[in-house]
């Protein structure tokens, strides 16, 4: 047998301690080979006035082990309070979130008897880069992230998982039909990534109408990888649909660590009265026992729950007459599940999962050269709080020379000059769009904000326009 792998366990809040307790209960008897150091995190630390909601001798555990089993916590209302799972996953480099859902018919209510899906999500980058700024008194900003290192590793990861659980085909959701830059990277590297593996299906699908078809007919879909947005997003439409987001559990995997949890709340209306179902932490520890390469454990525990659930020994949350034969509290389902142990389900289908194999490692490609970069301009965001935008194009004509003149002004995207439409609805933010006749240099078009401020105009944000062996690095305006 093989050594004890240590891990470090949070109780969490609200219904927390209950599941958690109910989970390893489960996994313990189940033989599972670990060691358990107990941190606390959440709204207890939280309210002692650490606004991360975690003491730096828990990192210090977390960075020992390498493996979080977390229960939900409670965020107090209010500012101030940052996000602990997003804090996590940053901080230790959970780049992959992988959430399994499954439908369990006849036994959970659910429209697609048949759907077995995972959502692989891209974890840190996106949107929830976190990058936001007021760029006047109407309008804010999120800077959308996406990077070639982080959509490689995201893409590969969902490859690789499709090989070790034997699943036949990995789809891509972007919307790189409008986000041509960041999605179509994202897309182009997806590409490039499934052509390691030719032996797997791969597709991709524009976001919204492959939504409206996951939510309609799961069953075409097996792998799906996503950025981070997407990915939060319809990994719950995904657990919903499925059956319960009560039920689904997830995986937070890192190069070096990983969290595994449930993808529920802390539902502290449901705490300390015996009723919350552990299901979605459970099946979060049967990720776990995966990862720590506990396969044996893993499948015990997983066939052990789905024998539970076709015997109708049910929560109360998916507790249903006809369907379900009894109705059971927290500890008591854990019971259930523990007595099952060692049994295969016969109506649903029994899982079987296997020892990890060794990564390969790949061959380095020939190292690309560096692209050559020219400065083609720069876009200057303003504030123009009169909305007057023909004084705004007067003004800043007045700032042209010295090679750079005003190409464009656009407000929320859409061009406003020259030959913009009265229709078209303008705040108190623009950009205007300064393009180089030739080539220009860094200190000319700093010399050209000088310019742009004797004026009397406000800057409040530049973006330089760079093009890479003779690409442009920027999007043209709607209308441009």
């Amino acid at each position: 047998m093989s050594t004890s792998s240590p891990i470090t366990v949070a109780y969490g809040d609200g219904i927390g301690p209950e599941i958690m307790e109910a989970s390893l209960h489960v996994i313990q008897e189940a033989g599972a080979r670990i060691d358990i150091e107990v941190i606390e995190i959440g709204e207890k630390v939280y309210l002692r006035g650490n606004s991360a909601g975690i003491e730096p001798s828990a990192w210090e555990s977390l960075r020992r082990t390498k493996v979080f089993y977390k229960a939900p916590i409670t965020t107090p209302q209010g500012g101030g309070f940052k996000s602990l799972n997003v804090t996590t996953r940053k901080m230790l480099g959970l780049y992959a979130n992988v959430r399994p859902c499954v439908s369990y018919h006849p036994f959970v209510k659910t429209k697609h008897p048949v759907m077995n899906v995972v959502i692989v999500r891209e974890n840190e980058e996106d949107c929830y880069a976190g990058m936001e700024y007021q760029l006047s008194d109407t309008v804010m900003e999120c800077l959308k992230i996406i990077t070639r290192p982080g959509s490689e590793r995201i893409c590969r990861y969902a490859f690789e998982y499709a090989l070790q659980h034997n699943r036949k085909k990995v789809t891509c959701f972007t919307k790189d039909n409008i986000m041509k830059m960041t999605d179509g990277l994202f897309h182009k590297i997806f590409d490039e990534v499934g052509a390691d593996y030719p032996n797997v299906e791969k597709e991709h699908w524009i976001v919204d109408i492959g939504a409206a078809k996951m939510a309609d007919t799961p069953e075409a879909f097996d792998v799906i990888v996503m950025p981070n947005l997407y990915g939060d997003i319809l990994s719950d439409v995904a657990a919903q649909i499925a059956g319960s987001v009560g039920l689904a559990g997830s995986a937070n995997i890192g190069s070096q660590c990983a969290m595994f949890e449930a993808i529920h709340g802390s539902a502290p209306r449901r705490a300390n009265q015996n009723l919350a179902n552990p299901s979605g932490l459970l099946l979060g520890g049967v990720l776990m026992l995966v990862h720590l390469n506990q396969p044996d454990i893993a499948e015990r525990v997983h066939n052990a729950w789905l024998c539970t659930m076709e015997d109708g020994i049910h929560t109360y949350d998916i507790f249903k007459e006809g369907t379900s034969k009894q109705k059971v509290g927290t500890k008591e389902f854990g019971d259930a599940v523990v007595a099952r142990l060692g049994k295969t389900p016969h109506t649903l289908k029994a899982v079987h999962y296997s020892a990890a194999s060794p990564k390969k490692e790949r061959a380095a490609g020939a190292q690309k050269a560096a692209a050559k970069v020219t400065l083609d301009g720069i876009d200057v965001y303003v504030a123009w709080p009169s909305l007057d935008t023909n004084r705004l194009a007067e003004a800043a004509q007045n700032a042209n020379g010295d090679g750079l003149e005003l190409l464009m002004i656009d407000n929320r995207g859409v061009k406003v000059w020259p030959g913009g439409m009265a229709e078209t609805l303008c705040t108190d933010a623009y950009r205007c769009r300064f393009s180089a006749k030739g080539r220009t240099t860094p200190k000319q078009t700093v010399a050209l904000l000088g310019r742009v401020l004797d004026q009397g105009i406000e800057i409040v944000k530049t973006e330089t326009l760079r093009s890479f062996d003779g690409v442009a690095g920027y999007t043209l305006a709607q209308g441009q």
